[in-house]
């Protein structure tokens, strides 16, 4: 009697250690968080309230698009999510499909930046396409899509938003999403990124912009767009050709047009900080 309780207990205990260690790999494998505190992580980043005021006062200004409420997500550059907000009264206010986009637009300035040369998601539009040096880039990389959903509702946007602390992936090659460089120093450095998103992809970058300068983080060391004052705006060189439906870029980094306005707007946004 004594032998079976023995062998009893000994399966009731093997069985419990293979439960737990199950569960201890299922979770390993769906956390994609990195270790330290948010405070560490984030460290000269803008915080929630920040974010949502530099969001508003930029999109409160001509942007060339519809006049819509926005979505923007500031990540590190590791890639972890650091701020949400939106400018409307409630998350329903803006495109609630524009959350998750915001933040893969801040993943993909974040991704393919580098300390001295800054890459804006609208320069990606062209390089992207088919024949363009980067084609393919879009596929890389997908949205991590256990962050994006996780969590309330009721949270998205808030300073409580459940995709903050984790990395989210994601590439988007329109107009919305820009690296942010700080100064230390007198050293521009590459501290992460900002995806705005809501409106014409046109006048999302215009706002992602002003967001940016409003944060004061745009000490950006080079880019391709041509203007030395706006190394990484949007370019706007698109031409129709024959045969081709969607035009060809003369520098290999354009954009499409989308309003007259918009594309004025960009050639007077604020120049970057040296």
């Amino acid at each position: 009697m004594r032998i079976l309780k023995r062998r009893a207990l000994a399966v009731l205990v093997a069985a419990l250690a293979a439960t737990w260690v199950g569960s201890a790999v299922r979770a390993d494998e769906n956390n994609n968080s990195d270790p330290g505190s948010m405070s560490s992580q984030c460290a000269g980043l803008p915080s929630h309230s920040a974010l949502r005021n530099a969001l508003s006062v930029a999109r409160n200004q001509p942007n060339g698009g519809f006049n819509l409420d926005m979505w923007a997500t500031v990540v590190n550059r590791d890639g972890v999510v650091c701020a949400v907000a939106f400018t409307g009264s409630d998350r329903g206010d803006q495109w609630p499909g524009s959350r998750v986009i915001s933040a893969q637009k801040a993943n993909t300035a974040n991704a393919f930046s580098l300390p001295g040369l800054a890459l804006s998601t609208a320069n990606l539009y062209s390089a992207v396409s088919p024949g363009g040096s980067l084609y393919g880039l879009q596929h890389s990389n997908p949205v991590d899509t256990k962050v994006a959903y996780q969590g309330p509702a009721t949270n998205f946007g808030t300073g409580a938003d459940p995709m903050e602390g984790h990395r989210i992936g994601g590439v988007n090659v329109f107009g919305g999403g820009l690296a942010l460089y700080a100064n230390h120093n007198g050293t521009r450095v590459l501290v992460g990124a900002v995806g705005v998103s809501g409106d014409s992809s046109c006048a999302d970058h215009n706002i992602a912009w002003r967001t940016r300068h409003g944060l004061g983080l745009d000490h950006v060391p080079g880019g391709v767009s041509g203007d030395s004052a706006r190394p990484d705006n949007i370019v706007n060189d698109i031409n129709a050709q024959p045969g081709q439906q969607e035009g060809v870029s003369t520098s290999g980094w354009g954009h499409p047009v989308c309003s007259a306005a918009a594309s004025v707007i960009a050639e007077n946004l604020p120049p970057t900080r040296p």
